[in-house]
């Protein structure tokens, strides 16, 4: 059986105040109309064409050239939205399937099950995908006849006060006989209050040729479209849950679903704990029996299993297994910490690779560095990789040990099992096995504090309200 799509996706998106096409807008990650590209695929529908407007540019370069283009000029209309993917579907036979670009919470589940009733009764010319709205106002309703099948389609504004009664409404979403749709449309009319041409009026005239036309009833949330920003929040928490339900389905505990925000691309293996308020996003991929803490965000970042991260924000890198990060450390792009590796509170890497065991527990910058095995950075470190114009970094091999508050000047190299002294700033290469001391000779003035009158405690404080009474 042949089956292709054709998607409205000429939306300028007005309502959203955006300079930007409504369909490339994100829902969980993922661009609206990228949702529904990848509903169509995996309901088996690669033959796409895309109605695209003045933004197409935007459209394009979300879903590439996979998938086939026709621009509409004018917008006057779902009917001539549809009317213009007329070559494309000319000498095809099959079905296809109508959907707003502006969905993204369609599901493949949905498509196939309209399909499913459109090849199973071959009188069916096509079949209307609906669903029941506790609130339908401003939805088109679908009116029914004895058979159960649709006798009409009525929109709100027309509707009688029995008809607006009727909770199922018409979703804007439709599988047609590809020959009787490219029949109806070209007898559609723009004679209305409109001047547009409607694609529920090939319901209609499919209806008129004596054809039948099914429906299939989904959950209401699959036929929601977006059209300002109140609704892509709210399709933002709906498709956030279905996220997180699918994750805790597959063994993740999730502590707080209101504080926990994951993108569609993230993996998580089982028995890792998501605590609240965390922010998962982009192809982020956690391993099992990992803990994710508070308020820690994570973008595209590897994690390996049995890492715990507290309270931090990691991108673009790479973290092993069995790591402690945080709180409050920064793991910038391009950074690769092996497994064991410790990065504790107030710690920065940026453009780093770290070997296994190294540690960095408090207060610490490494910057475009190469760390060892077992390392331990002291209180204080910096990796000096900045000379106002160009950026160069350490190497810094296995075993060595840096005591707190130095400076280590790129482009140094620490030897193997080095050491460098609290204090120093090392501008020179340290050699396997040595200790570097770079810092000046302490001086001690006997009796200064007295003889310049810098007493502090009691004194200072008899001194002080002797001040304040002047």
């Amino acid at each position: 059986m042949e089956v292709c799509a054709v998607v409205m996706a000429a939306g300028e998106g007005k309502r959203m105040h955006s300079k930007h096409s409504k369909v490339v807008h994100q829902v969980a990650g993922k661009p609206i109309v990228q949702w529904v590209a990848d509903a169509l695929c995996e309901a088996g529908c690669t033959e796409q064409v895309y109605i695209v407007g003045e933004k197409q540019e935007e459209v394009r370069n979300v879903l590439g050239e996979t998938v086939a283009y026709v621009f509409q000029e004018q917008r006057l209309g779902t009917g001539h939205a549809v009317m213009q993917a007329t070559p494309f579907l000319e000498g095809r036979s099959g079905y296809t399937i109508v959907l707003p670009g502006d969905s993204p919470m369609v599901s493949a589940k949905t498509i196939n099950e309209a399909l499913k009733i459109a090849e199973e009764d071959e009188e069916y010319a096509a079949v209307l995908i609906t669903a029941e709205a506790t609130d339908p106002t401003g939805y088109g309703r679908i009116i029914r006849n004895a058979d159960g099948d649709v006798a009409k389609i009525v929109e709100h504004k027309d509707a009688t006060e029995e008809e607006r009664k009727i909770k199922e409404i018409n979703s804007s979403m439709y599988v047609f006989k590809t020959t009787l749709l490219l029949s109806a449309l070209g007898r559609l009319s723009a004679q209305n209050a409109q001047h547009e041409y409607y694609l529920t009026d090939t319901i209609e005239i499919l209806i008129g040729d004596g054809y039948k036309v099914g429906a299939y009833v989904c959950d209401f949330d699959d036929t929601r479209g977006i059209n300002n920003r109140e609704q892509l929040m709210e399709a933002n928490k709906i498709m956030n849950r279905r996220i997180l339900n699918r994750l805790m389905e597959n063994g993740v505990q999730i502590v707080d679903v209101d504080s926990t925000w994951i993108h569609s691309g993230v993996e998580i293996g089982m028995d890792t704990v998501i605590l609240p308020g965390c922010t998962l996003l982009g192809n982020t991929s956690i391993g099992e029996d990992c803990i994710i803490g508070e308020n820690t965000r994570l973008d595209c970042v590897q994690v390996g299993d049995g890492t715990v991260i507290d309270s931090s924000i990691a991108t673009q890198c790479i973290i092993g297994k069995d790591c402690r990060i945080g709180p409050f450390s920064h793991i910038r792009p391009d950074s690769e910490l092996k497994d064991h590796v410790t990065i504790g509170a107030y710690v920065e890497v940026k453009n780093s690779t770290i070997d296994d065991y190294t540690r960095a527990r408090h207060l610490t910058y490494i910057g475009d560095s190469q760390v060892g095995k077992n390392v331990n950075f002291g209180c204080g470190t910096v990796t000096c990789n900045y000379d106002g114009q160009d950026k160069a970094g350490c190497v810094i091999e296995d075993n060595v040990f840096i005591g707190g508050n130095s400076n280590i000047v790129s482009t140094v190299v620490l030897g193997k099992d080095s050491y460098v002294a609290a204090g120093s700033t090392i501008t020179e290469d340290v050699p396997p096995l040595g200790l570097a001391i770079g810092r000046s000779k302490q001086v001690i003035k006997e009796e200064w504090v007295a003889r310049k009158n810098r007493l502090r405690g009691a004194n200072f404080i008899q001194l002080d309200r002797k001040r304040s009474e002047v």
